[in-house]
């Protein structure tokens, strides 16, 4: 059976085709399309070294006043900020942003930038730019931001240091002490492997006696004095322990007698916890056991050692 349109349907589809026959006509009114764009500035091989600071530049084009771009860091996958940033006047039509962040930690850091669609302008998205930490070597006479991260990431563990923005002699102490309780090389170097290490938080000390509240911890085999509370080192100093000839006796003692300044023997501000075994400042403090059985530490040190024990505190030698 063959149907035939009248002439009244035909007229009307005719009508109807020129209105929708084209995508370009229906689209005249769109706003135009954004392109989005960023580069990352201050890296060296793909890296920034820890607490400097990454900067973004960004474009996007056309430029069309008054629009807004999310620019997004990341740390290991995960979102750590975002910023709105208005879009300036730039050249040959095009618009500009910038932004920076400082990256205090080890990891894999990204940004990305992206328009959203507006009336005036359309959207757009980049994808996420990446680079990684690198951390410097430290030696002593350093200042900068890089040493003063370091030495709070020390303290942090329990690990002395000096104030201020400078390496001084209290850091490089403290630095002994963190590669004594790590089986390192026993020196004041803070390689760039020791410095990343103490960055991430690693190579802290393990308390053996928590449940002794306040007391101090010598583990002879480390060669360091540990003032600890509870189950967190707040103090750790490197010392010298008795040799194999006069070995520090060994076992649970209380802190018993104070003996300020020097004595006859040039032992430095005293505390005796067994007989005539003490922990005193001493000229002499090598990184392996060398006195008559005292635990020496260090006379730059001594003073402040001499004030954290009190009378009846508990310390544990093994």
């Amino acid at each position: 059976m063959t149907s035939r349109l009248s002439p009244i349907l035909v007229a009307l589809v005719l009508l109807v085709l020129p209105a929708t026959a084209t995508a370009a006509d229906a689209a005249a009114g769109a706003p135009p399309k954004a392109t989005v764009k960023i580069k990352l500035g201050n890296l060296q091989g793909g890296k920034a070294e820890v607490y400097s600071k990454v900067r973004v530049f960004g474009t996007v084009k056309p430029y069309v006043r008054g629009q807004k771009v999310e620019l997004t860091f990341f740390r290991n996958g995960r979102k750590l900020v975002r910023h709105r940033l208005a879009v300036g006047k730039g050249k040959n039509g095009t618009g500009k942003f910038r932004a920076w962040i400082r990256v205090t930690r080890d990891g894999k850091y990204a940004a990305s930038a992206r328009h959203r669609a507006t009336a005036a302008l359309g959207g757009d998205s980049t994808i996420r730019k990446s680079w990684r930490v690198s951390f410097p070597a430290l030696r002593k006479g350093q200042c900068g931001d890089v040493v003063v991260g370091f030495k709070r990431a020390l303290r942090k563990m329990g690990y002395i240091t000096n104030g201020g923005r400078c390496f001084k002699g209290r850091t490089a102490r403290g630095v002994l002490a963190y590669r004594k309780v790590n089986e390192m090389a026993r020196t004041t170097h803070a390689g760039a492997g020791l410095v990343k290490r103490v960055f991430a938080g690693r190579g802290g000390y393990k308390v053996r006696h928590p449940g002794a509240g306040r007391h101090a911890e010598a583990p002879l085999s480390k060669q360091v004095l540990v003032f600890a509370k509870g189950d967190r080192p707040v103090a750790i100093y490197p010392i010298s322990s008795g040799t194999p000839g006069t070995p520090t006796v060994t076992g649970h003692y209380e802190f018993i007698r104070t003996e300020p300044g020097y004595n006859n023997k040039e032992m430095y501000y005293s505390w005796y916890f067994y007989r005539g075994y003490a922990v005193h400042g001493y000229k002499s403090v090598p990184d392996y056991p060398a006195s008559h059985g005292c635990l020496r530490t260090f006379i730059a040190d001594q003073p402040e050692v001499y004030e954290r024990i009190q009378y009846g505190e508990d310390i544990f030698i093994w």
